[in-house]
């Protein structure tokens, strides 16, 4: 984590907030988690493990992302979606509607 950068915990969970990014109440943010950047993850949504979502990455809608996961740059995760092991969803990739990613999986560019 840069020095520069300030986190909050969430109160949800306990995991760590970037000050720039957006958690909503309704979201889950795990104790070793970790939201940065313009990042935003809302509408009951849950990041555990240690998980992270970073750049400008949304994740929404009961989507889960956990493990060791990464979705980075302008992913989108929604609609009860699943992100885990180590897979990374990045780029403007979308992952949606009960759609699991998980592993070593690589979901990038403009893929949906």
């Amino acid at each position: 984590m840069s020095e520069d950068v300030k986190y909050h915990k969430h109160p949800n969970g306990g995991g760590l907030v970037a000050d720039t990014a957006y958690v909503d109440d309704t979201a889950y943010i795990g104790e070793h988690a970790r939201v940065s950047g313009y990042a935003s993850v809302d509408e009951n949504a849950r990041v555990t493990g240690h998980a992270h979502v970073s750049g400008y990455a949304r994740v929404y809608e009961d989507a889960r992302v956990t493990g060791n996961a990464i979705v980075s740059g302008y992913a989108i995760v929604y609609g009860h979606a699943h992100v885990s092991g180590h897979a990374h969803v990045y780029g403007h990739a979308r992952v949606t509607r009960n759609a699991i990613v998980y592993g070593y999986a690589s979901v990038s560019g403009y893929a949906h």
